[in-house]
């Protein structure tokens, strides 16, 4: 089944997408959106158009384990998601991904623009990835 993560941002939201065989995650998208409904629309869209069985959205924990207003609003965010779409949305903890995703990006020289038009896809990419993982095991 094709399984689209999502990467929630204030400004910016990366997505991802598994294979068919889920073992693989690859960066999708970046969506440049502030408006919570506008991005709800964006994303709704994108699930439908690549038929996504199934969408795994960044919980973003405090360090240690607590959940704060970004986490409540990754919930809130989801839940509208599956009613909008009628596909099973799954939360998965997203401490330190877009520190990774920096990690990765240092390693493979990515600056500047190109930098900032990635980061939040390849935050997304290794959410999920996370996800297929654990449930791969």
């Amino acid at each position: 089944m094709i399984i689209l993560s999502v990467d929630l941002g204030k400004a910016r939201t990366g997505l991802a997408v598994s294979d068919i065989t889920e073992r693989l995650a690859s960066p999708l998208a970046q969506i440049s959106e502030k408006n919570p409904s506008a991005l709800l629309d964006k994303v709704s869209n994108v699930a439908l158009a690549r038929q996504a069985e199934l969408i795994v959205v960044g919980l973003p924990k405090n360090m240690d384990g607590t959940e704060g207003e970004s986490a409540r609003y990754a919930r809130d965010f989801g839940k509208k998601l599956k009613e909008k779409t009628g596909i099973i949305v799954r939360m998965q903890d997203e401490r330190g991904t877009t520190i990774t995703a920096h990690n990765y990006l240092n390693a493979t020289n990515t600056r500047g623009k190109k930098r900032k038009n990635v980061v939040d896809s390849v935050a997304a990419t290794i959410i999920l990835q996370n996800y297929l993982d654990s449930v791969n095991r």
